[in-house]
């Protein structure tokens, strides 16, 4: 006969923790759908017979849709910089140069709170999606191709790449205010999403002048 008060049997999970872990794998399939990828790396863990250290721990182990995320807005950002930076010279029309110059200064902006963000959840700071044919990546063989083209031609291929960047990144980064743990991750991604509705106008006009 069970004892009031008594722990639930070995092997069975209360129905609330059930109900969390669901919720969870739902909404890091949700995530890593729109993406388009695998599950992330995720953060290393000391083996069971490592020394205790008496120092506090630098970083909090990931939840797997707050590393999903950052994970991937870090080279989505980091990719977006590198085709901005050629519009310097390839760019036809200054009104374009001028955008990608302020762009490319906050989405670096971004990136500055991306890596330490990774850190804090003792993650790697490397392109996991590297060779990843991706939905809003920047990918080398775009970088290779916005190389040998220039004026209107490369104003229209940067304003086409990075729209894409832009809106994928709000639609993923929408996904993590609502379905990730961490109060750091979400602030960041609510910031970006807030980015990207503005950017997205300025694009808009760009788009009708360069189109």
């Amino acid at each position: 006969m069970p004892v009031r008060g008594s722990t639930p049997r070995t092997g069975v999970l209360p129905e609330a923790l059930v109900t969390k872990a669901a919720r969870t794998t739902a909404a890091l399939s949700l995530l890593l759908a729109l993406t388009g990828c695998s599950a992330p790396e995720s953060a290393p863990h000391p083996p069971a017979s490592a020394s205790p250290v008496s120092a506090p721990p630098l970083s909090t182990p990931a939840d797997p849709t707050d590393a999903a995320w950052a994970q991937l807005m870090t080279p989505m950002n980091a990719q977006a910089v590198a085709l901005l930076s050629l519009a310097a010279r390839r760019a036809d029309d200054p009104r374009v140069r001028s955008w990608a110059a302020t762009l490319r200064t906050a989405q670096n902006g971004e990136l500055a709170r991306l890596r330490p963000l990774l850190a804090r959840m003792g993650l790697p700071d490397t392109n996991v999606h590297e060779g990843h044919d991706m939905p809003g990546m920047v990918t080398e063989h775009d970088l290779r191709r916005a190389r040998t083209v220039e004026g209107r031609a490369f104003d229209r291929f940067l304003v086409a790449q990075i729209g894409d960047h832009l809106r994928q990144s709000a639609q993923v980064s929408r996904s993590e205010t609502k379905a990730g743990t961490r109060p750091d991750a979400r602030r960041l991604a609510a910031a970006l999403v807030s980015a990207r509705r503005a950017e997205l106008d300025r694009l808009a006009g760009l788009s009708a002048r360069t189109g």
